[in-house]
């Protein structure tokens, strides 16, 4: 199992148990957010804290779950971040856009779950 999600009733927990989330497996979490976002899912915290790399791609499905939470009125935070993962987003100057915390329950206060 790569992701791992943990939901009650419109919120979910997405934890990658991926070392590398990049162009070989970032459709797959995609597939799994618009799934959860068409069941009412629409807060959703994706904790990272198993993840090591992530490219582009990877950063496309990231995005996505922002875009899905926000267009269906919900909430997006983002946990767990690897210093070389957080330097991703950095560079991309994802850190303006999402809402990063360092743990789930950080995550949970700052989304109010």
């Amino acid at each position: 199992m790569k992701f791992a999600t943990t939901q009650d009733k419109n919120e979910a927990v997405v934890a990658t148990k991926v070392e590398k989330l990049d162009a070989s497996n970032a459709s797959e979490l995609k597939a799994e957010l618009v799934i959860l976002n068409k069941n009412g899912v629409n807060s959703i915290i994706m904790d990272m804290s198993g993840t090591k790399y992530c490219d582009s791609s990877g950063l496309s499905a990231i995005l996505t779950a922002n875009r899905l939470c926000k267009d269906s009125n919900g909430n997006f935070a983002l946990c767990g971040l690897n210093e070389n993962v957080l330097k991703m987003v950095q560079i991309a100057q994802l850190d303006k856009v999402l809402l990063i915390t360092s743990d789930i329950d950080a995550a949970r206060q700052a989304i109010k779950l």
